[in-house]
């Protein structure tokens, strides 16, 4: 049986991709998420898909896992409106990679969309 020494000493976070990003003109590596940064990316596109006119779904997942060939994450926070104005097809390329690399799969999407779909006939006026 593991201990709890064991688990928190465990690298299970340490695995990288790298994603070539052709419309950047090089490449970045994305990183498996802590449990932490995946409850706040979950949160984050919930309260986003409330006001659907400012989500930036893609951006914040790419913000959690665009990190340098170490692992550190190379945006802060307050960068995710900046990130969020960069190409769409270059966001997709690493949001799809790092999507892949978190094991969120189109459940997990499907289970965001559908919580988005009150948020846009309320702000759209429709029924």
């Amino acid at each position: 049986m593991l201990s709890a020494k064991d688990i928190l000493d465990a690298g299970d976070t340490k695995e990288r991709q790298r994603v070539e990003v052709p419309e950047w003109g090089g490449h970045v590596y994305v990183k498996i998420m802590t449990g932490a940064e995946r409850d706040r990316w979950e949160l984050s596109a919930t309260e986003q898909l409330k006001t659907p006119t400012t989500a930036n779904i893609r951006a914040t997942l790419c913000l959690f896992t665009i990190c340098d060939n170490k692992g550190e994450r190379l945006f802060g926070d307050d960068q995710l409106g900046e990130l969020g104005q960069k190409s769409a097809i270059a966001l997709e390329r690493v949001f799809q990679a790092a999507r892949k690399i978190n094991r969120i799969n189109d459940n997990d999407v499907e289970e965001l969309e559908k919580n988005l779909e009150p948020a846009v006939r309320a702000v759209s006026g429709s029924s």
